[in-house]
């Protein structure tokens, strides 16, 4: 099964294009027209064949004027004005690191420039990949043994080509997102109102997804919740909240394709005093990815993230505190157009029945 991931890249070729000008001379008396289709070169400006001050009026023996076009000297650009004109779909190495904690050290808030996307993204994904292939992301191994025979069985694999529509839109829902997430991360600095990181990280997402109705576009209002706000805040028109250097909060958005929707959440903050609980939930995480599975049962994939969270301690005001799961937050299974799909993964042991279980077709 695959688990989308914001530090999986992938380098697909560029995308450019050539430009091009026509130069025409004209004379009145013969009535003939010359076209030349040149290549417009970098540093070159274009004539502008409808500036008046450039016609001079020569002879006037029978009465008639001849007019006849003077052309300009070309002008070069500076090199400022040349690189800003530079087409997109360039290639480049990331570089940027966030503004904030608790990312992995392999995360750029441009890691889409290595597919040819601009630094502050504005390409549509799906033109972006159009005639390539999507990023597949993380592809863990089965939880269970009893579920390894996926890996090489033909029956499975066929099985899994017909999904492929079904699989095309979650990569395509998947992509945006990390990208609109790049973006949001490159903005979540102290002294921004949370309305205002809501608004910008929103019309990217509409942006790069290319909303489109009931077709595409967000899934559901993004949360930026604060310090003992777990969960599901987000701020309304005239809330002035500002993001401040000692805040923790947590930041969720979806986008969906087609219904299929993909959700992904993290953590910010600034004060390197809360390292330890970002790293607690960075690694609680990873450890329940790696626990789920097909036939695998909720109440153990629970039981496998508390053991590595609570196994953390934070200091704070001078005293050493244990970090603990809360018990009523929970994963949950996502359903076409339904973001809450029925299933409930908890993040304590004990915390569902035992019978309940993952099953094939299932997404969480």
């Amino acid at each position: 099964y695959h688990h989308d991931t914001n530090w999986n890249l992938v380098v697909v070729a560029s995308l450019y294009y050539i430009g091009f000008r026509k130069d025409k001379t004209m004379t009145e008396d013969s009535g003939k027209e010359t076209k030349e289709d040149l290549p417009v070169e970098a540093g070159e400006e274009v004539d502008d064949d409808n500036d008046d001050d450039d016609d001079v009026v020569e002879g006037e023996a029978n009465g008639d004027a001849k007019k006849k076009r003077k052309k300009k000297k070309k002008k070069k650009k500076s090199a400022s004005a040349a690189a800003a004109a530079a087409p997109v779909g360039i290639i480049k190495e990331p570089c940027q690191k966030p503004p904030h904690r608790g990312l992995k050290e392999t995360a750029f808030t441009d890691a889409h420039v290595k597919y040819g996307q601009t630094e502050i993204p504005s390409i549509p994904v799906a033109k972006l990949f159009q005639g390539k292939e999507l990023p597949m992301g993380e592809i863990q191994p089965h939880a269970l043994e009893s579920q390894t025979y996926r890996e090489t069985s033909q029956e499975v694999r066929a099985r899994d080509r017909m999904l492929e529509d079904l699989y095309s839109k979650v990569r395509l829902g998947s992509e945006v997102h990390r990208q609109v997430r790049n973006f949001a991360q490159s903005i979540c600095k102290p002294g921004i109102e949370l309305a205002d990181f809501c608004t910008q990280l929103e019309n990217k997402n509409r942006e790069l997804v290319q909303e489109r109705g009931l077709e595409q576009g967000i899934a559901f209002p993004t949360g930026c919740s604060l310090n003992h706000v777990a969960a599901h805040y987000t701020p309304n028109v005239g809330d002035k909240t500002v993001l401040s250097y000692d805040d923790v909060m947590k930041v969720d958005f979806g986008v969906h394709i087609g219904g299929r929707i993909i959700d992904s959440a993290w953590t910010v903050s600034f004060n390197p005093k809360y390292d330890n609980l970002l790293k607690s939930v960075q690694d609680a995480t990873d450890a329940g990815i790696r626990a789920s599975g097909i036939d695998v049962r909720l109440c153990d994939i629970g039981e496998e993230i508390q053991e590595v969270m609570e196994s953390y301690e934070v200091e704070l005001n001078g005293k050493m505190e244990r970090i603990k799961a809360i018990r009523n937050l929970n994963g949950h299974s996502i359903g076409p157009y339904q973001i809450h799909g029925g299933k409930t993964v908890p993040i304590v042991k004990g915390a569902c029945e035992e019978s309940i279980r993952m099953e094939e077709g299932e997404i969480y």
